[in-house]
């Protein structure tokens, strides 16, 4: 199977746009994977490694802004000349039917307006659905999504779906890419996930559904090489250190036109403990050489 993949692959990389060349994305860190950092001591680690963008965090940022304040926040930032692309909103449940959607509209509303204030312009909302759905709870889905993007589109800001592997309502990237598309809605856009890919129901045959332009952001990581029966939502590994064929995807995405941050989240407790600094520097020997051979980088 893996072969046979590998060949899809190298059969699609000889069609890289122009939009693929040297620069055209940028190494992220997603502040999950220095979950026992704090705020300041995540962005200053990744500042002294290189790292030029990030993804935050609520568990990190609302303890320092409740000490520190707002201002100081986009101070930090700006003197570590990083740039926040992303907020992990802690909204799950925004687009399946559950009787909790109310709160996770309410979270979502709070964490947009954070976001808003640093100047970021998207909101990652994963689905980590577990119920059994019905062709009817899909039309409910889309209906969910032209909601809550109106909601997004007075803060504004603009709402990344995020499938998940488990999720048994949005798991898959052409799931992801029906809905959107049916909702039709310009604060609501699907997202890609490394990992959720490769390491769920995906088929490397969907990225070639994807339309020019159609994603707007990526989470990068690699599937460690375990059985996949062992593989869950946490079993994610530093880029260029799995069994995945990052390069190819990578230039599948260049191709659809995508050209911004690969933001790494990683779950590992090892990963999470580890100084930020130590962890990034890793990150940076390990991922750029993949996204140079991608040609993206």
């Amino acid at each position: 199977m893996l072969n046979r993949r590998h060949l899809l692959l190298s059969a699609l990389a000889p069609a890289i746009p122009v939009s693929a060349a040297p620069g055209s994305m940028q190494l992220c860190m997603h502040q999950t994977t220095s979950a026992a950092a704090s705020f300041r001591q995540s962005l200053e680690g990744y500042a002294r490694a290189g790292i030029k963008y990030v993804e935050l965090i609520s568990p990190q940022l609302e303890p320092f802004v409740k000490t520190d304040g707002m201002p100081a926040a986009r101070k930090l930032l700006s003197d570590l000349g990083l740039t926040a692309v992303s907020f992990g909103s802690g909204a799950r449940g925004l687009w399946e039917p559950n009787p909790d959607r109310a709160k996770a509209i309410e979270t979502m509303k709070r964490a947009g307006a954070v976001a808003a204030e640093l100047g970021i312009d998207r909101l990652i909302c994963p689905s980590a659905a577990t119920e059994k759905y019905t062709p009817d709870d899909y039309k409910r889905g889309v209906d969910n999504m032209r909601e809550a993007g109106e909601i997004a589109r007075q803060i504004p800001i603009t709402l990344m779906v995020e499938f998940m592997r488990g999720s048994t309502f949005l798991g898959t990237l052409p799931t992801s890419l029906r809905l959107t598309r049916e909702a039709a809605h310009p604060n609501v856009r699907p997202m890609f996930d490394c990992y959720h890919f490769w390491a769920g129901l995906s088929k490397f045959e969907d990225l070639e559904s994807i339309r020019p332009g159609e994603i707007r952001h990526v989470h990068f990581q690699d599937v460690p090489d375990i059985p996949r029966e062992m593989l869950d939502n946490t079993t994610r590994e530093v880029p260029g250190e799995g069994v995945s064929p990052l390069p190819g995807i990578l230039r599948a995405l260049a191709g659809k036109g995508y050209s911004g941050p690969l933001s790494v989240e990683l779950f590992y407790p090892r990963y999470q403990n580890a100084d930020p600094y130590e962890m990034a520097r890793r990150i940076r020997q390990k991922a750029e050489p993949v996204m140079r051979a991608a040609g993206v980088a």
